[in-house]
């Protein structure tokens, strides 16, 4: 099953530590334009890692990683650890502070096919080509993907309460979530981690992109350093949380289409064939608008807005192949009706689409399309957990981009090398014997 290891973490020396704020960044995908500006503007933001400019970017990476390990911006932990990640916030309209506790470790990049990294997602494949051209240039990670386990009796909670009790980092980022950063290198402790984790199957919430690329790497570099027992290069930086006494909250992703070029009396006429469709009295009151029954969406569309809601009827001309576990749910549902029937895209399409974009942010997207620059948006609505964990166990994959995990991890508070002589170490030692 999973097998984890420590890492031997890369962090911004002790006096950028005081500053680290202004060192982290968001994902690309849920920043806007204007707020990733803003951090390319800091020479030393992590950002310069994680989505490098310039016209040949994972160079241009490698240049600053560098650089940046030469002159001491990052130093690397001399020990391994197991780094404990507690993030705590609010939802919208809520007093009580809720906490997501996990940790950072190494896990081998498995295949898909082994069935150990369990993925939810089908992956856009410019995405995932930029990941493996980064990997390969600096072999380093900026950010971790996010892993789901399940340990209903949340065994190695008591442990990590500890360790945050006397943090690395404690800040505050870009969306008002209280991050806070510990480590553990007690190598029982340590030992304890990857002895849970060594019979689970982990479920991966967010980072599909990232981890397909390090997949593909570790298939590329398999001929590389065979005296090594552990090679970096089979690794990859992930935060784990438990599915059990976690907060675990999935926010929406809508759609948003741009240049199509038909009218829009002829896409409400295609569209009601499949959809009851319902004029909406004011926009801005769908985003509040708890779309209760199955398979119903909100529609943006000039300074218009609509409630479309699937025809039961129609349901069994929704993709019969698929099993009910994934052809029950809403989103496959809207890309096999919305965007293939109507307006033409298959599968493939769809994912390489440039017409076709993905945001979480209602305001932006009513921005979007009263601005005249997308052509409509849907408004959709989350996810259940309980959906999420039968799909995955399923072996199928949903629509991309199907799930918004909140608060998303943040990179920039550790970086995870798998360059063999960084990785090197006797990770034996936290097996209780050689692992032979």
């Amino acid at each position: 099953m999973a097998e984890i290891l420590p890492l031997k973490g890369w962090r911004y020396n002790d006096q950028l530590g005081n500053r680290i704020e202004e060192l982290t960044a968001p994902l690309f995908d849920v920043v806007s334009a204007k707020q990733r500006e803003m951090l390319y503007q800091n020479p030393l933001n992590s950002i310069h890692l994680s989505v490098p400019q310039g016209e040949f970017p994972s160079m241009e990476a490698q240049k600053i990683l560098e650089r940046w390990k030469s002159e001491g911006i990052l130093v690397q932990d001399n020990l391994p650890g197991i780094y404990v990640y507690y993030q705590y916030f609010r939802l919208p309209g809520e007093h009580e502070e809720r906490c997501r506790k996990g940790f950072i470790a190494q896990i081998k990049a498995y295949d898909w096919s082994e069935e150990v990294i369990l993925r939810h997602e089908n992956t856009i494949v410019s995405a995932v080509n930029d990941r493996i051209e980064l990997l390969k240039a600096t072999e380093i990670q900026v950010s971790p993907t996010h892993g789901l386990y399940e340990d209903e009796d949340c065994e190695l909670e008591e442990y990590m309460d500890a360790a945050i009790a006397n943090p690395l980092y404690e800040l505050e980022d870009y969306q008002g979530v209280r991050e806070v950063l510990a480590v553990i290198q007690n190598p029982e402790v340590i030992c304890r981690f990857l002895n849970k984790l060594k019979d689970k199957k982990i479920i991966l919430a967010d980072g599909h992109h990232r981890l397909e690329g390090a997949i593909e790497y570790r298939k590329q570099q398999k001929n590389s350093f065979p005296e090594r027992e552990w090679k970096g290069s089979d690794y990859h930086m992930m935060y784990l949380t438990n599915v059990f006494g976690n907060h675990l909250n999935i926010l929406p992703t809508h759609r948003l289409f741009y240049g199509l070029e038909i009218s829009k009396e002829e896409f409400l006429n295609r569209i009601q064939e499949w959809f009851d469709v319902r004029v909406f009295g004011d926009a801005e009151e769908l985003a509040t608008y708890s779309f209760q029954r199955k398979c119903s969406f909100g529609l943006l569309w000039d300074d218009e807005a609509y409630v479309i809601k699937f025809k039961p009827d129609k349901f069994d001309q929704v993709r019969p192949e698929l099993p009910e576990v994934l052809r029950n749910l809403d989103l496959v549902i809207l890309h096999h009706i919305l965007f293939e029937k109507i307006l033409g895209l298959n599968e493939e399409q769809q994912r390489n689409s440039s017409q076709l974009a993905f945001e979480r942010n209602f305001s932006r997207c009513l921005r979007e399309v009263r601005g005249g620059k997308a052509t409509f948006a849907i408004i959709t609505k989350e996810l259940e957990m309980k959906q999420i964990m039968e799909v995955c166990k399923s072996g199928q994959v949903m629509p991309q981009k199907s799930t918004y995990f909140y608060p998303k991890a943040l990179g920039g508070l550790i970086f995870g090398s798998i360059k063999q002589e960084e990785f090197d170490y006797d990770y034996g030692t936290f097996f209780g014997k050689n692992k032979r």
